[in-house]
């Protein structure tokens, strides 16, 4: 089992910067790939970005290129998401995930974490 807990949302204005944290504790942290995940009330949880076991293969969604940044620390357990210039369009809950392989879909993630609300402000 993993368990992962997501911190580091808020309250930002447009344009401003968050940086979610993902600890994680259980099972060894560098077998697993991971992503970020996230999901507006109503609509499906939407791929954001993922990161492979070692660091070395990142994807992201098109719409959060050059804007968000995925990094992991296997020594601290903990995957991050470095967001920059936030729209109003990027609120939603955001969820990490662990999975045995980096993908951007959903079903291929076994272990998933509460969820941190981040709120861009227009």
């Amino acid at each position: 089992q993993v368990q992962m807990v997501e911190s580091g949302g808020g309250l930002v204005q447009a344009g401003g910067s968050l940086r979610l944290s993902c600890a994680t504790s259980g099972r060894s942290f560098n077998t697993y790939a991971m992503g970020w995940f996230r999901q507006v009330p109503g609509n499906e949880r939407e791929f954001v970005a993922a990161i492979s076991r070692g660091g070395y293969s990142i994807i992201y969604e098109d719409s959060v290129k050059g804007r968000f940044t995925i990094s992991r620390d296997n020594a601290k357990n903990t995957v991050y998401l470095q967001m920059n210039s936030l729209k109003p369009e990027d609120t939603a809950v955001y969820y990490c995930a662990a999975g045995a392989r980096s993908s951007r879909y959903r079903a291929d993630y076994n272990y998933w974490g509460q969820g941190t609300q981040v709120t861009v402000s227009s």
